[in-house]
């Protein structure tokens, strides 16, 4: 019988949030079927969800939600007829309001011991980001799904928190916002001190970078996987808008002014690498949060958000010497976007155990 959840929670120091460029066993994907998120947009969404199916089945199992049984079928026939691999592509059934599964998914740690490998998940409280879009019981209950299914231990926290809003080195380090960790609309009952405290005791964090604001249009409440990300130790990308005239403009340079004086959880101060915003792109909502930065790190590609802007080739040639032995690849977001994410919000990794 699976042992999904146990009794008593283990020592959490024994364990660590890891990186995101640390090997994975597979990623999770949800397949979009809410059309009030991308209206008049599905077909294109499912699109592009099967553009990164493709980019990531070479380097790594996907492990894609479907929201019931009819819908595992036909997309089972979907990915059929579009002649993507089956190898490593497994389709369950795990009902879902919605496909952010970087948010309502698990967020997994492992044990710090390599002599003694173990992977174990959190499942903290998803309230749609602040109870914005409804309903989300059956996001909140993803984790639990996803855990039962993989066999691993699952621990549930009485504690809002999305996988977006965080970014590590997988060294102690964590990026975050104020706008989102500190919103009355998550844990009214903590303040900085509380929260910060949470984060230590439960991803094992030993040192917090507070960025202030995202970038308008972002209804999560800045999201950090928006604005700045990890490369690797020490070294981070951030997204700038040298548009004065820009909503983004001064927030983002206040986040830069803030990253030059950080220090990691060594004491080493970052290596900052600054990427461009792309144009301005409208979507059925409002303003859509389109950033490059909303990147994935697969195991064999990096899956870079494009919007057929002067900024993709930029953002690419960027990147691309960051990543030896991984292939980075632009995805056409222009669609995804619309719904208010991009690459990272509708991912999820699973890392091995190794």
């Amino acid at each position: 019988m699976n042992q999904t959840t146990l009794p008593s929670d283990p020592d959490w120091s024994k364990y660590r949030l890891p990186a995101e460029w640390e090997r994975h066993e597979a990623t999770f994907l949800a397949w979009p079927h809410n059309a009030e998120t991308w209206p008049g947009l599905l077909e294109a969404v499912q699109q592009t969800y099967l553009d990164i199916i493709r980019a990531l089945l070479p380097g790594e199992k996907v492990i894609l939600l479907a929201t019931d049984c009819g819908a595992a079928q036909s997309i089972q026939e979907r990915l059929e007829k579009e002649k993507i691999p089956s190898e490593n592509l497994k389709v369950v059934t795990i009902p879902n309001d919605d496909a952010w599964v970087r948010d309502s998914g698990p967020i997994f740690m492992l044990r710090r011991d390599s002599g003694n490998p173990r992977r174990i998940a959190h499942d903290f409280i998803f309230n749609s980001w602040g109870r914005k879009y409804g309903p989300w019981d059956k996001d909140d209950v993803i984790p639990l799904a996803a855990c039962r299914m993989t066999d691993t231990p699952c621990f549930r926290h009485d504690f809002v928190l999305e996988g977006g809003s965080l970014d590590t080195d997988g060294l102690g380090t964590l990026l975050t916002t104020e706008q989102c960790l500190l919103n009355p609309n998550r844990n009214s009952s903590h303040d900085r001190k509380a929260i910060e405290g949470r984060l230590a005791e439960w991803l094992g964090i030993r040192k917090i970078i507070w960025l202030n604001d995202g970038l308008e249009g972002d209804d999560t409440d800045g999201h950090i996987d928006d604005i700045t990300r990890f490369l690797a130790p020490g070294v981070v990308v951030t997204v700038v808008e040298p548009d004065t005239r820009d909503a983004n403009h001064a927030p983002l340079l206040e986040n830069l002014q803030r990253l030059r004086h950080a220090r990691d959880s060594r004491g080493n101060p970052l290596q900052i690498i600054e990427l461009p915003m792309p144009p301005r792109l409208d979507g059925p909502h409002h303003r859509n949060p389109a950033s490059h930065a909303n990147f994935y790190i697969g195991n064999s590609a990096v899956l870079v958000p494009v919007f057929q802007s002067p900024s993709d080739s930029v953002v690419l040639d960027l990147l691309r010497p960051h990543f030896p032995g991984r292939q980075v690849v632009g995805i056409d977001c222009q669609a995804l976007v619309a719904g208010l994410g991009a690459i990272h919000c509708i991912t999820q990794q699973m890392p091995a155990i190794v």
